[in-house]
């Protein structure tokens, strides 16, 4: 569906974009005068109201736990889009279990949402999307990369295998001018069963003491968009977060 003319604007897809981080990078890919391309999974009318406040958007949906649903989209979306220059992987699965119980049926979600369909979509897009000065793919990793600990014990499998995509994708590309990021988040929002004041403690457990912002996020991914940072290379916002030794997940370090 969409809500506001595209014009001759460059598009941009972001998964997830209906609420969250998503959102945020929808909104500052919007201000800066792209037409965005919001995908939703269960969010529908946040979808719909979110693309009502940008000036050039629309909306999608499909079931990332689908393997053919993702690519599906992409090619559908790549037929019709005539510059379609950036994809940002943002959604994913952030579900509870841990290094003395791994879940399988978490375990098995996880990788397929948060890693094996995310290669899926950037291997179509880099199949299929037409575009002036070159593709960009933007994996929504996490901070854990470099700052492990043993609680969302899958998530975090999932997103190791989600960033070591990454230098693969770029060794493959088929154009040089295309480029693979990662972007790295810490902690941003209220996750899990967090209350927002837990957050207030727990989000400043960095070497800045200082929250991270959904929008500090989104103007990295409109940054990594221009293509002025090596294909390959993974891009952290998150006040120095990855660069502490962190032995649980700060939302239990703050309970303690």
């Amino acid at each position: 569906m969409t809500t506001r003319p595209m014009t001759a604007r460059p598009a941009m897809l972001v998964t997830g974009g209906a609420k969250r981080i998503g959102a945020a990078i929808a909104r500052r890919f919007g201000s800066a005068g792209w037409h965005v391309v919001i995908h939703y999974g269960h969010s529908r009318q946040q979808a719909l109201a979110l693309a009502e406040e940008l000036p050039s958007a629309e909306i999608v949906g499909c079931e990332l736990d689908d393997w053919e649903a993702g690519p599906a989209m992409v090619a559908d979306l790549a037929a019709r889009l005539t510059d379609w220059r950036v994809l940002v992987n943002c959604a994913g699965m952030f579900d509870l279990d841990t290094a003395q119980s791994l879940d399988p049926a978490t375990f098995e979600k996880a990788m397929r949402v948060n890693a094996g369909t995310p290669a899926r979509l950037a291997q179509a897009f880099l199949a299929h999307a037409q575009a002036r000065g070159g593709r960009r793919v933007i994996h929504v990793t996490d901070q854990k990369l470099l700052n492990p600990n043993p609680d969302f014990f899958s998530y975090t499998m999932s997103k190791h295998a989600l960033a070591a995509t990454i230098p693969m994708l770029s060794m493959a590309r088929p154009h040089r001018d295309d480029r693979i990021y990662g972007l790295a988040p810490g902690a941003i929002l209220a996750s899990h069963d967090q209350t927002e004041a837990e957050t207030e403690v727990s989000h400043r457990m960095n070497l800045l003491q200082r929250k991270t912002t959904p929008e500090d996020v989104a103007s990295a991914a409109l940054f990594l968009s221009q293509g002025w940072v090596e294909s390959g290379e993974t891009l952290y916002v998150d006040s120095g977060q990855h660069l502490l030794s962190q032995p649980r997940d700060v939302l239990f370090l703050a309970r303690q």
